[in-house]
């Protein structure tokens, strides 16, 4: 994969969304996959704009939950190009929260998605030429 000169702005907002009771495990936490599905839409909507078309989901490379989310909990992912290669993009994703009655903020996970730009039968494609906008 080469390097792209930076096309999309560094940490971008994506997502902010609140963690509702219907996305809790058995002990009251928000399921890491809930966080895990949030994050890849966050990266599938820059995918998206970089591929300027469908593209699917690889690969996530490995998560390590570092606080929990609550219920009521505002989760915003923020997602930054890191490269590209003919047909695939690497997207890094953040997620933090904040409590609703807080300002402050704080890191819960990170991953790095990979995806690949599809076309509308579902095979790989290139991705558009970096000189059009």
């Amino acid at each position: 994969m080469t390097e792209l000169p930076q096309t999309i702005s560094t940490n971008q907002l994506v997502i902010r969304t609140i963690a509702m009771p219907a996305d809790t495990n058995p002990a009251g936490d928000i399921f890491g996959g809930w966080l895990m599905a949030q994050m890849d839409l966050a990266a599938g909507n820059m995918a998206a704009q970089v591929a300027r078309g469908r593209s699917a989901t690889v690969a996530a490379e490995a998560m390590s939950f570092l606080r929990p989310v609550k219920v009521g909990d505002e989760v915003s992912m923020y997602a930054s190009l890191l490269s590209t290669g003919r047909t695939s993009m690497r997207i890094y994703v953040e997620a933090w929260r904040r409590d609703r009655y807080a300002v402050d903020r704080e890191k819960v996970t990170h991953a790095t998605f990979t995806f690949v730009a599809i076309d509308e039968e579902g095979n790989s494609r290139a991705l558009p030429s970096k000189e059009k906008t």
